[in-house]
């Protein structure tokens, strides 16, 4: 998919590729699926990023009005403790 991901000119080049990767997971999640353990890893890296509950909707808000891709059920799925499957594939 073509599509802004947000960012901040604040963040470090280190942050924004971690950041970057953390939404490009979701965008698998929705495409071909993301294995959850990998998922995991991208979204604790997000949030020592983005530790602010409100950032982090706001940026899934922005996210998610450029590729339609819900960034909360993905993370919803991944953290659902009675999950079976070992990858997320939603849409």
């Amino acid at each position: 998919m073509n599509f802004n991901i947000p960012i901040s000119l604040d963040w470090t080049k280190e942050e924004v590729i971690a950041v970057v990767q953390f939404f490009h997971g979701v965008e698998k999640a929705y495409e071909n699926g993301v294995e959850r353990e990998e998922f995991l890893r991208l979204y604790k890296d997000f949030k020592t990023i983005v530790p602010s509950k409100s950032e982090e909707k706001q940026l899934f808000k922005e996210f998610e009005k450029e590729s339609n891709y819900i960034c909360y059920n993905v993370v919803k799925e991944a953290l659902n403790k009675d999950a079976v499957s070992k990858k997320i594939k939603l849409g």
